[in-house]
């Protein structure tokens, strides 16, 4: 089960893919400055996940026009990462939760996914610029989507 609203996001410091090598990306950064979308989603290079992370870079200038950081957080590695933004031209910045560490303390670990092992659930959170949780979901089954238009009337209010 997902951290409730209200409740204070766990921090958390992971890797992400830049062009000068691997890149530390740490949550509490954004606090006081900016709110932040979390987007854990099961896998690279499949279907669903592809679908969510292309649209939701089509829609960065909106989140960015709200003064919204947007990050996708997966058990991929970064590399695997990279090879897969650069594949399907994804803008959104994705984390390798490769140990599986920061999905467990958000309460968001899929089990046996496909009987390959545990990934991370599809899963948004809304973080406030104070660290607070404002929008918690854990999609049903890893084939649905968030509730997009339940997290911009979040990130609006």
């Amino acid at each position: 089960m997902p951290i409730a609203t209200g409740t204070k996001a766990p921090d958390f410091t992971l890797k992400t893919t830049a062009a000068d090598g691997l890149k530390d990306v740490t949550l509490s950064a954004n606090f006081g400055k900016k709110k932040t979308l979390i987007l854990f989603f099961p896998l690279a290079f499949t279907g669903v996940c592809t679908q969510e992370m292309c649209d939701v870079t089509g829609g960065l200038g909106e989140y960015a026009g709200l003064d919204v950081e947007v990050y996708g957080i997966s058990v991929d590695s970064p590399f695997a990462q990279a090879a897969w933004a650069k594949q399907n031209k994804i803008g959104v910045t994705l984390l390798s939760d490769l140990n599986k560490k920061v999905a467990a303390a958000y309460g968001v670990i899929f089990p046996g996914l496909a009987g390959i092992g545990d990934t991370s659930a599809r899963a948004a959170f809304l973080i406030g610029t104070d660290g607070v949780v404002k929008y918690a979901e854990q999609t049903a089954t890893p084939k649905d989507l968030p509730n997009f238009a339940a997290i911009k009337a979040a990130i609006a209010s």
